[in-house]
This record gives structure tokens, C-alpha cells and sequence, in this order.
């Protein structure tokens, strides 16, 4: 009888082990994002305090949007990523392919509007602007005035001193769409904005460079004085010291939003909602506006003063332009390989 106890007392705990160590095996959790100040971000702020929460083991891949898209395509049927963090358009593309499940859970009534991105997959958790960036001890050296207008990137005096991203990174897209708003087209006649910017614009340029390290370089090896860039990135270069300004130009600065989806698996880690949910809670939206410059979309998210300059916040997230992805998406290869063809050659 003692031992029939014991061998089963045994048994119990053999069982409870395994299953144990089969938890643990399960709590990981993949996500695809950014490169740069952002992997950093997540890595030494975001992904440590999640760990710590639930228990689970966080692993990171780094990429632009096109890149981690891409590699979730490659992935389909086998997908190795449980949460993908992409700019707004490609997130439309990802929905489209089928790349993304459901979300589940995520109260739309507690974030702005600009968080529901009408999917029911994907949602908007940061939002940055799309303006200008322009080195402010250059200018007052030179005794310059700081550029205003989007219209300012024609200028003959920052001929070679100008960086732009080239059109399949977002910031690039939305330079050329509002050259085409400011010259009589928009989304839906795309040619004005080419012509101004191969006209116009592409003389001034020093290179179209998509990379954030490389981008900085420039700047810091006073190469380049003026750029188009994003609010959130800004922000990352002037931590740093450097002496940058974030510009939102009169004509209005352009929307880009972070969002993020759980991936399409036969088994999704369930652990993928609750990492999405807790990147939408307001104490994470402050730590991710503070390393990543991403305007908050939890209404009752409370930027310190210090962290709200340069970045959309409150009310000034619903006075940013809006891209018609629809019209975007549709035609984006042929207007990259247009791009390459007529604007970076």
C-alpha cells in the first residue's frame, strides 16, 4: 500500500514536472518589429517589463516593414513570428494576404479614433508625423531661417544637403504624395508629385537613404543639413545630443501609424494578444512614447511635458494628414519601381 502511494506520489510529480516544463517551452513569444532606437526601446524597456509580467520569454526580429511583411510571407503555413509591429500601409497589405488573425479583447472605446484601423486583425498603438528635420545649429551658424513648408525641399540652397527615404519606406511615400497635393494631384494623380520631385526636389538630394543609422551619419558628418523624417525618429537623434529639429510643416504633417497584429498560426500563442494588449495600456504607451516618439492612442495615457514636444498628442493626433492606403497599396510596386526609375537613376 506504501509503495503503490509512493509510486504514484511519484507518478503525480513526474507529471507535474513535464507539464511544467512543457509551459515553459510554450511561454515564447516572437516579435517582428523595427531596427534601430526602436529595437533598443523594446529590448531594454518593453520586452523586460512583459517578461517579467507574465513569465514569458520575448525573442525580437528586427526589420523595416517591408522586410518583416516579406518574411512572414516566407513563413506562411510555418510562421515562426506570433506579433508583427509594421507602419500602417503594409499593415493593410499584411491583412489583405492574410498574414494576421483576429484581435481579441482590445477595448476601441479607451483609444482614440486613429487606433481602429477597421481590420478587426490590426490596430494602431503609436503614431508619429511625417515632416521635416533640419540640423539647428547649421542653420543659425549660417544664419539660415528654418525651413516651414514642404514646398521648402525645392530650395536650390540645400542642393546635396538634403536627405529624403526613397518611396517603399513610408516617409518617402508621403514626401512624393504631398508634392502631388501641393502641385494639383493627390493619391488617385500621383504624376504631379513625380514631376515636382524629379524636377525639382531630386536635384537637391544627396542621397535617398532609407536606413535610420545611415541617416544620422549623414547628419552627424554634416553631409546633410535638412531632411524628411519621422517625429519619432527625430526625437530618438536629438537624445542623443545632436542638435535637431523636428519641423511640422504649415501645409499639414503626414500620419504614420504603428500598428500591430497577431500573426495568422494554426496555434497562436495566446501569450500574442496579451503582449498587444500590453502594449495598448497607458503606463507602456508613456515608456513607448518616451523611446520611440510615438504620439499615445490611450485616451488616458499622460505624457510628462517634457516628452509631449515634437510628438502628436491629445488633440493633435486627429490634425494629421491622412493617407488613402487603398488608393496607396494598389498601385505601390508600380510606383516604386517608378521611383527607381525616374527619381533615384
Amino acid at each position: 500500500m506504501k509503495l503503490r502511494t509512493r509510486a504514484s506520489g511519484v507518478a503525480v510529480a513526474l507529471v507535474a514536472a513535464f507539464s511544467s516544463a512543457t509551459a515553459f517551452a510554450q511561454a515564447k513569444l516572437t516579435v517582428a518589429g523595427y531596427g534601430g532606437s526602436f529595437e533598443e526601446m523594446m529590448r531594454k524597456e518593453i520586452m523586460p517589463a512583459f517578461e517579467k509580467k507574465t513569465g514569458a520569454k520575448l525573442e525580437y526580429v528586427a526589420g523595416n516593414s517591408t522586410d518583416n511583411i516579406a518574411r512572414m510571407q516566407a513563413q506562411r503555413g510555418n510562421m515562426e513570428v506570433d506579433v508583427a509591429i509594421v507602419d500602417d500601409g503594409p499593415m493593410f497589405q499584411a491583412v489583405a494576404l492574410g498574414l494576421c488573425s483576429e484581435l481579441k479583447g482590445v477595448n476601441f472605446a479607451e483609444l482614440y479614433p486613429v487606433a481602429d484601423m477597421k481590420t478587426g486583425k490590426s490596430v494602431t498603438i503609436g503614431v508619429v508625423a511625417t515632416g521635416l528635420m533640419y540640423n539647428t545649429k547649421y542653420f543659425a551658424d549660417n544664419k539660415m531661417p528654418a525651413p516651414t513648408s514642404w514646398n521648402d525641399l525645392k530650395d536650390p540652397k540645400y542642393r546635396k544637403k538634403l536627405v529624403i527615404p526613397p518611396m517603399n519606406n513610408t516617409y518617402g511615400l508621403q514626401t512624393v504624395i504631398m508634392m502631388a497635393r501641393l502641385h494639383g494631384g493627390g493619391e488617385k494623380n500621383i504624376d504631379p508629385g513625380f514631376k515636382v520631385m524629379r524636377e525639382s526636389v531630386a536635384p537637391n538630394v544627396l542621397t535617398f537613404e532609407a536606413q535610420p543609422g545611415k541617416m544620422t551619419e549623414l547628419f552627424q558628418s554634416g553631409q546633410a543639413i535638412f531632411a524628411v523624417w519621422g517625429s519619432g525618429r527625430v526625437k530618438a537623434f536629438q537624445d542623443t545630443g545632436f542638435p535637431a529639429e523636428f519641423v511640422y510643416p504649415k501645409e499639414g504633417a503626414m500620419a504614420l501609424g504603428i500598428s500591430i497584429c497577431p500573426t495568422a498560426k494554426p496555434n497562436p500563442s495566446p501569450l500574442a494578444q496579451q503582449f498587444i494588449d500590453f502594449m495598448l495600456q497607458p503606463d507602456t504607451q508613456v515608456v513607448f512614447a518616451k523611446g520611440s516618439g510615438a504620439g499615445p492612442v490611450h485616451r488616458k495615457t499622460q505624457l510628462p511635458p517634457e516628452l509631449q514636444k515634437g510628438l502628436p498628442y491629445g488633440e493633435a493626433v486627429g490634425k494629421l494628414l491622412t493617407t488613402d492606403w487603398d488608393t496607396v497599396n494598389a498601385n505601390r510596386t508600380a510606383w516604386n519601381n517608378r521611383f527607381t526609375r525616374e527619381i533615384e537613376r
